[in-house]
Order: structure tokens, then C-alpha cells, then sequence
């Protein structure tokens, strides 16, 4: 069983202006890294930290069309650490829209490596609706979504609340 995933969400933007989006730390901070920030614009050959402490290793820019990069997978305690790749399509629709894809694989196949990829689906899947009403409406929709995160503490684990 290979653990991989793909998602996908149109954005009512030129795909200019959405690439943007997620490559400029600022914006990206606005919708999605808003907890600790992204480092630095995401460029071929260097790593940027989101969230102030996940480093994402940038492998390939081509403007306005892809973004390829890995990051640290989660795992157990004492658990050699490993990187999923992650890749990010633009793709400009005829009615002037993007539809962004998003295709995360590399986990490992066991039952860490299954409950990572779901939450990290759940993730990217938040994204692009945080992503959408960030530029299509001005909203950042993360904001208070997490409760960890109201205390300013990234989200990480999925919780359970009563």
C-alpha cells in the first residue's frame, strides 16, 4: 500500500496572483504559516522554515506552474526521521481561475506513517479554503480554527474535544 494523496481547490484568482500567494512569506503567513511565520520566499535550492521551527526544503520553482519540496514527516518518539515530498500544481483556468492541486506521498507504510498522511490531507485540504477566502475575500479562516493554536501553539496531533 502506497501512502500518497492528492488535493485540489479552485481559487477565483489569476494564477499569478495565487502562486504568489504560497511563494511570498508574507502572504503565505496571512492564511496558513500564521503561527511563527515562513522564513524566507520559497526558491529552488534553499529551505525556508514555516511555523518557526518546520524546515521545507525547496527542490524546484517554475513560476506560476509548480513548487516541489520536502519536510520532515512526523514520527514516534525514537523513530528515524524521514521526508515526504510535497508537490503544489497551478494551473490558470479559462474563466480567468486556478485550480491549485496539491500531492503529498513518501510516508512510511505503517500505522504512524497512514495517520500522518491523513492529517497532513486534512492539512493541505484547510489550505486551499484558507488559501480561497484569504484571496478571494480578504478572511483568514485559520485564525481560531485550532484550539492549541488560540494559545499560540501550532497545531500538531488532532485532538479530541468534549
Amino acid at each position: 500500500m502506497t501512502l500518497e494523496f492528492r488535493v485540489n481547490g479552485r481559487i477565483a484568482k489569476p494564477v499569478a496572483e495565487v502562486f504568489d500567494a504560497v511563494v511570498d512569506p508574507n502572504k503565505l503567513s496571512g492564511y496558513f504559516t500564521t503561527i511563527g511565520g515562513a522564513s524566507a520566499p520559497l526558491v529552488a535550492g534553499t529551505t525556508v522554515t514555516w511555523w518557526g521551527s518546520a524546515p521545507v526544503i525547496v527542490e524546484e520553482v517554475e513560476e506560476n506552474a509548480r513548487i516541489v519540496f520536502r519536510w520532515d514527516a512526523m514520527v514516534d518518539e525514537g523513530e528515524e526521521a524521514y521526508r515526504t515530498r510535497v508537490e503544489m500544481r497551478f494551473t490558470p483556468l479559462d474563466d480567468g481561475g486556478t485550480m491549485v492541486t496539491i500531492a503529498e506521498a513518501g510516508w512510511r507504510e505503517d500505522a504512524r506513517g497512514q495517520k500522518s498522511s491523513y492529517m497532513n490531507c486534512e492539512g493541505w485540504s484547510q489550505m486551499l479554503a484558507c488559501m480561497k477566502a484569504y484571496l478571494e475575500y480578504g478572511i483568514n479562516l485559520r485564525h481560531g480554527y485550532y484550539p492549541s493554536e488560540l494559545k499560540g501553539v501550532v497545531a500538531s496531533e488532532q485532538q479530541e474535544f468534549v
